[in-house]
């Protein structure tokens, strides 16, 4: 099995192949690291081959594993099927020929699924690992378990451009690294950010004034230099977007590539161009494995796709990132594949670092219940025994282990049923299985997998927001790229049920998509809120969901929402795909959710009784009760309490006024005079406010609390304190003119006495309230602050006399004697005076 050697022959990779046979002869596992353009996903192949082995290569994307096997195929001479095939999902071309065979990473899986032992296969070479994907990093501890447990003698093989090498090495238990040097040609960097600021990613939205720049970044590389352009952006949308504002270059060919596009145009990209210079717009799919002829510029907008779930929501979706430098790199490496070129970065140099230096792994941030599914099926529902190069974090494990639970798939102890093992074996995420399995007894085993198959991979966004008319537009459209996919899962979904399920029964569109989405997604059920025509929905989970202006869907009861995602500091989740369904439709879908009975809570600031039936957080029917339980009662104004603190009691003045006496006495004196704080009040809350508690039934009630006379029951009695309360914290005390004046404790570290100065008068040592200094305020005649002091000997002998030259000539019908420690004390004026 000879590859063309003039084709091959340059290649860097063939260097290193000798070290290369001689770890995986040695060792049994190798870990290759080439740069692109090396060869080191076809010529590898077609070596190990030549020497006898049958070889599965595992590519992290359909487009990347179709064009390995034909770039392989070509260079022996070969069409597709012969001694190199490929399997992704729904499409299988092999033979009995077949030596070399590319899958993806989730046929893989399946494959491992069915045949743990690999039969037939002597090398698996995991391509593209620095990408990590979880499917690949699953695959990789699935393969060390077989080659640990069943099959020693099966050799691995992680491949990839840039990679943790020492980590994969340490992975493979030690394995050798072969490194292969690529000759990179130079690559200009030309730094060219907006000139104005843009707004960052967030969700799935991107700013169109960046868009609009990247867009004009192209038109300058093509003005300022020669060759192709690939310009790399996050997703479809942003594709098309660009595509439209590139549309008037003339001379130039205009290709769109990603893992949506058509056959044809994935193989124009991948064939050498004509006449014309060709612009192709590319997701992160042409950041590896494959090879742009022609490419002599890169236009990087900086952007990139990464899934992210929110567990608190449920709502699991990709959200736009700023690209790691890793991938930057790994961008602006195509522009020097064939020749010296140069890489446009869409952003300004000094935010480069700033970046993260990797893309984040997958199985750290994606929703986990498909791997949590393959580990059960495997015998390890933990996933601790395998080897991963990052453990999945525990949070996401447990809400994967629930949804697996929730459908049938693993019992209590985390174990896969038979059930769960059928899933794992449908080859899409087991909500969608569940939804195939339950939906087709319902609504026939054709319907049931079409709309499965429109739910495993988002229609356009021109098909809109209503699943049954993108379900009816996918219908006829032959000649729609994503409408062919569609119709090739289908067929393989409904061959997959093996004639189980029901027949077609008449039930309508609407209907059969209701029931299907509603049993793939029943915690996304939703009721409108409020006026229909507005589009707010309440979801089961508790999550609340906004439609899009104009959709269809608007003034629907009930929806099943398929796609959803919760945009930045937005309170309301959008809808991006649903399905109309009603009431009886969300009951069959999620009964695990349907709970009724008595509820007693603090609610919008009063108790609320009534008797409710909801599903999930969607109130169903709800009736008031007219005698609640008295202790459930007690409990909801407790929380009212905690929520609202004390205040929501009745407060006189004389009740405050023992507040700050008793906080005092805590303050100095400690135990066991009581902590009266509003958190020490709320945690007793349940021994001093009784049993005028027990009584109330409402807030009213509670605001007819007298809060002092409850706090009496606080007081030290057990001990005999209690009755020095006046004693040691005494509400008023008696000044030398005669008057009892009120002591004001609230004020400060001391307590306050506010009385007139004149009253004061042959007073030398300042009072004391439980060995503190009284903090005494010296009132003028009109009742206004003189003076302040804690020292009265000290204001008498020093202060006193600027006061008194102030405050005579304004008010002198009272006394300022030159000698206020000897004067007579009085609460008069002097002709008042006896």
């Amino acid at each position: 099995m000879r590859a063309e050697a003039a084709e091959t022959s340059d290649l860097p990779v063939r260097s290193a192949l000798p070290a290369l046979e001689r770890a995986l002869d040695g060792h049994g596992a190798a870990v290759l690291c080439a740069p692109p353009g090396t060869g080191k996903t076809t010529l590898v192949p077609l070596v190990l081959a030549e020497r006898g082995a049958r070889v599965l290569v595992a590519e992290p994307r359909r487009i990347a594993a179709r064009a390995a096997a034909r770039r392989m195929a070509w260079l022996l001479g070969e069409k597709v099927g012969g001694r190199v095939g490929f399997t992704v999902r729904g499409e299988r071309v092999v033979s009995r020929e077949t030596v070399v065979e590319v899958v993806t990473t989730g046929v893989l899986l399946q494959r491992l699924q069915r045949d743990q032992e690999l039969g037939g296969t002597d090398v698996v070479m995991l391509d593209e690992c620095h990408e990590r994907h979880l499917d690949a990093d699953t695959a990789a501890a699935f393969l060390l378990d077989v080659r640990e447990t069943l099959r020693p003698e099966l050799r691995l093989l992680a491949a990839s451009a840039t990679t943790d090498a020492e980590g994969w090495a340490r992975l493979l238990g030690g394995a050798p690294v072969v490194e292969a040097a690529g000759v990179a040609h130079p690559v200009e960097v030309v730094w060219a950010p907006p000139a104005a600021p843009v707004r960052p990613p967030h969700g799935m939205r991107v700013d169109p004034a960046l868009l609009a720049h990247v867009a004009s970044v192209v038109r300058r590389a093509l003005a300022e230099r020669s060759g192709d352009v690939l310009c790399f952006l996050p997703g479809v949308g942003e594709i098309a977007r660009v595509a439209g504002l590139l549309s008037g270059l003339s001379g130039v060919e205009l290709l769109q590539v990603h893992g949506r596009a058509p056959a044809a145009v994935q193989d124009a990209v991948l064939s050498p161009g004509g006449d014309r210079r060709r612009v192709v717009l590319a997701t992160s799919v042409a950041e590896s494995s494959l090879t742009v002829p022609g490419v002599r510029i890169v236009v990087d907008s900086g952007l990139a796709r990464e899934p992210r779930v929110d567990h608190a929501r449920g709502l699991g979706s990709l959200t736009t990132v700023w690209a790691s430098r890793a991938a930057a790199r790994q961008r602006a490496g195509r522009a020097g594949r064939e020749a010296p070129g140069a890489v446009y970065r869409c952003w300004a140099e000094a935010e480069d670092t700033r970046r993260q230096p990797f893309p984040a792994p997958e199985i750290q941030v994606a929703d986990l219940t498909a791997f949590a599914l393959q580990a059960a099926a495997w015998g390890d529902p933990g996933a601790t025994g395998l080897a991963l190069l990052d453990p999945p974090p525990a949070g996401a494990m447990g809400a994967a282990r629930e949804a697996l639970s929730a459908i049938g798939a693993v019992d209590a102890a985390g174990r896969v049923t038979d059930r769960g093992v059928r899933m794992s074996r449908l080859g899409v995420h087991p909500r969608l299985a569940r939804a195939l399995l339950d939906g087709a007894p319902l609504v026939g085993a054709r319907r049931a997998a079409e709309v499965v198959a429109l739910l495993s991979e988002e229609p356009p966004r021109e098909y809109g927001d209503d699943l049954a008319a993108a379900w009816r537009t996918a219908r006829r459209a032959p000649g729609d790229a994503y409408g062919a996919r569609w119709r090739q899962e289908a067929r393989r979904l409904a061959g997959q049920l093996d004639g189980a399920g029901g027949t077609d029964r008449g039930v309508p569109d609407d209907a059969v998509v209701g029931t299907v989405t509603s049993l793939a997604y029943p915690e996304r059920v939703a009721r409108a809120r409020g006026d229909r025509a507005e589009g707010a929905f309440l979801m089961a989970s508790g999550t609340r969901a906004e439609l899009g202006e104009g959709s269809r869907l608007r003034g629907s009861a009930w929806l099943a929402v398929a796609v959803a995602d919760r945009p930045a500091h937005a309170a309301s989740a959008r809808v991006r795909l649903a399905a109309v369904i009603d009431e009886e439709t969300a009951r069959a879908a999620a009964p695990g959710l349907l709970v009724a009975g008595e509820e007693v809570r603090w609610e919008d600031g009063d108790v609320v009784a009534r008797s409710v039936e909801r599903l999930g957080a969607v109130e169903l029917t709800v009736r008031p009760l007219t005698d609640p339980d008295p202790v459930r009662v007690r409990e909801a104004l407790l929380e009212g309490l905690r929520r609202e603190g004390p205040g929501l009691l009745r407060w006189s003045r004389e009740a405050e006024g023992l507040r700050q006496r008793l906080a005092f006495l805590h303050r100095v004196l400690g135990e066991p005079w009581p902590d009266v704080s509003d958190a020490a009040l709320l945690e007793r809350a349940g021994a001093w406010l009784e049993p005028e508690l027990s009584r109330a039934r409402r807030r009213a009630d509670l605001a007819r609390i007298d809060a002092g006379q409850a706090l009496q029951r606080l007081l030290p009695w057990a001990t005999g304190e209690a009755a020095r309360l006046d004693e040691l914290a005494p509400e008023r005390i008696e000044v030398p003119s005669g008057s009892r004046i009120r002591v004001e404790y609230g004020a400060g570290e001391q307590p306050v006495l506010a009385v007139k100065l004149q009253e004061m008068f042959g007073l030398g040592e300042t009072p004391r309230i439980a060995g503190v200094p009284v903090l005494v305020h010296l009132l003028s005649p009109a009742g206004r602050p003189a003076a302040v002091t804690a020292d009265l000997a000290s204001f008498w002998r020093d202060g006193y006399r600027s006061v008194r030259a102030e405050l005579r000539g304004r008010y002198p019908k009272h006394p300022w004697p030159e000698d206020p420690a000897g004067a007579e004390p009085t609460r008069r004026t002097n002709t008042g005076r006896r």
